[in-house]
């Protein structure tokens, strides 16, 4: 059975930071593209950030280029994504979510497996 679980996810201030985690169990983690996803009130699901297999290759949505870093560790399984510079908008229920296949991988229908998600707010 395959298990997404994201953590890390708060309440924080204007400018402040914050690290999500994704713990990965029941695939081939090494094998899979990692990405993030985001969902704001009343809006649809966006892409945020991915990972290919190898490291080698990020891709980021223009809106939290410079400000997120997304990495992984597949030694332990694992997808995390740094947020920086944090700002009201970026305010959403974030998700992890994996895939086999070819990269970039920035639609959400790309997507086999996906997380519970976890509440990002951000205040001004």
């Amino acid at each position: 059975q395959v298990q997404l679980v994201e953590s890390g996810g708060g309440l924080v201030q204007a400018g402040g930071s914050l690290r999500l985690s994704c713990a990965v169990s029941g695939l081939t983690f090494s094998s899979y593209v990692m990405g993030w996803f985001r969902q704001a009130p009343g809006q649809e699901r966006e892409f945020v950030s991915a990972i290919r297999w190898s490291y080698d290759s990020t891709a980021y949505a223009d809106s939290v280029k410079g400000r997120f870093t997304i990495s992984r560790d597949n030694a332990k399984n694992t997808v995390y994504r740094q947020m920086n510079s944090l700002k009201p908008e970026d305010t959403a229920v974030d998700y992890c979510a994996s895939r086999r296949g070819s990269w970039p991988s920035r639609k959400e229908y790309e997507y086999d497996y996906w997380g519970q998600g976890t509440q990002v707010n951000v205040s001004s």
